[in-house]
């Protein structure tokens, strides 16, 4: 059940109170900062998700329905428009790719994910944080998606559930394939010479 002071802030934004837009983005911008992070995994690539976010949400709380609460519905903005980025990314790489074979210039884009820093991380692991999210980057999305949901804004597997529109044991098996990959890549990592 939603909660009456979440419904009057739902309300408040459908009427197009500024003052309640501010209060959303308040209690809703460090949620959805660090998902975004945890996906995209470049913080100015987060930031940018982060305000399509607040646009999205400004533009459609008209179709917002109360039976959800308004947490989950943000994830879910949040994660698409997180994946969406990603897979743009891609689709700009696979260009990039066609096109620096046509040239002679060999230019290539570097991501560096030594510069990885979550806000949940502390100094002394973000070597091997930075580590950990190079393998969740190779996951696949629906995996991706749990695994961040779960392990780094820790919610529980049903709230996953609602956030993903998928099933209980779906998102149980996403979070148990997601821990099976991740262990496989960073053993890999680990037994390189």
């Amino acid at each position: 059940m939603v909660h009456q002071e979440e419904l009057a802030l739902i309300e408040r934004l459908k009427q197009g109170d500024e003052a309640a837009f501010r209060t959303l983005v308040e209690q809703y911008q460090d949620l959805v900062y660090n998902t975004a992070l945890g996906i995209v995994q470049l913080e100015s690539d987060a930031e940018d998700v982060a305000q399509e976010v607040f646009i999205q949400v400004y533009r459609s709380i008209d179709s917002f329905k109360s039976i959800a609460k308004l947490s989950t519905w943000i994830y879910r903005i949040t994660t698409t428009r997180s994946l969406d980025l990603l897979r743009a990314r891609k689709s700009k790489k696979r260009f990039g790719l066609l096109k620096r074979l046509w040239e002679t210039e060999q230019e290539s884009p570097v991501e560096n994910i030594s510069d990885f820093n979550h806000p949940g991380v502390s100094l002394e692991r973000k070597e091997e944080a930075a580590q950990l999210m190079a393998a969740i980057a190779q996951l696949p999305e629906n995996q991706k998606v749990a695994f961040v949901l779960h392990k780094l804004e820790g919610l529980s597997y049903l709230d996953i559930a609602e956030v993903m529109k998928n099933s209980l044991p779906a998102v149980e098996s996403l979070i148990h394939r997601a821990r099976l990959n991740l262990r496989k890549i960073l053993e890999k990592k680990i037994s390189r010479p």
